[in-house]
C-alpha cells in the first residue's frame, strides 16, 4: 500500500498521525485549575470580554460552518471591546469593569461593532455586484461605440443584421 492511500485510511495528515491524543484524569484536572487560576487572576478582564464579546460567541454557537461571518462580526466585535480593555487593565478592578458595563452608550459600542461588522458582511458582496454591474455596463458601452463607428466606416453590414 503505497503512503498516500495509508494517508486517507488514516483520514490524517502525514506529519500529525501521532499528534492527537487524549488527556489523562490529572491533565484534565491541571488544565481546569489553571483555566480557573487564569479567569480569577484576570477577572475584570474577562468580565468584560465575556459580556462584550456576546455576539461573537453567540455566532460561534448558532452558525459554526460559516467562518467568514465569525471572522468578520469577530473582529469589528473585539475592536468595539479592546477600547475598554484598554481602561480595565490600566484600572485593574472589578468595580471599574462593572462600571464600564453599567454604561449603555459604552454597551452600544461594544455589542453596535458587531452589528457593523454584520452588515458589512451583509452588503458587500451586493456592493461588489452593484460595481461589477456598472463596469460590465461601461464596457458595454465601449464596445456599442467602436460598433457604430465600425458601422459608420464599413455599412450596415457589419452587425450581421442586413434588412
Amino acid at each position: 500500500m503505497s503512503r498516500i492511500s495509508k494517508v486517507r485510511n488514516n483520514n490524517q495528515a502525514p506529519g500529525l498521525q501521532g499528534a492527537y491524543f487524549k488527556l489523562t484524569l490529572l491533565q484534565k484536572i491541571m488544565l481546569a485549575f489553571g483555566v480557573l487560576i487564569a479567569i480569577f487572576t484576570t477577572l475584570p478582564v474577562m468580565v468584560v470580554l465575556l459580556i462584550g464579546l456576546l455576539p461573537t460567541f453567540t455566532i460561534m454557537v448558532t452558525d459554526r460552518k460559516n467562518t467568514n461571518k465569525l471572522i468578520i462580526v469577530g473582529c469589528f466585535n473585539l475592536a468595539g471591546v479592546f477600547i475598554y480593555l484598554f481602561h480595565v487593565i490600566n484600572n485593574f478592578t472589578v468595580r471599574d469593569a462593572f462600571f464600564i458595563l453599567s454604561d449603555i452608550f459604552n454597551l452600544i459600542i461594544m455589542l453596535g461593532s458587531a452589528g457593523l461588522g454584520l452588515i458589512v458582511y451583509l452588503e458587500v458582496p451586493n456592493l461588489f455586484i452593484y460595481i461589477s454591474r456598472i463596469a460590465a455596463e461601461k464596457r458595454l458601452k465601449t464596445i456599442d461605440a467602436s460598433l457604430q463607428k465600425l458601422a459608420e466606416d464599413w455599412g450596415e453590414g457589419i452587425y450581421g443584421n442586413t434588412k
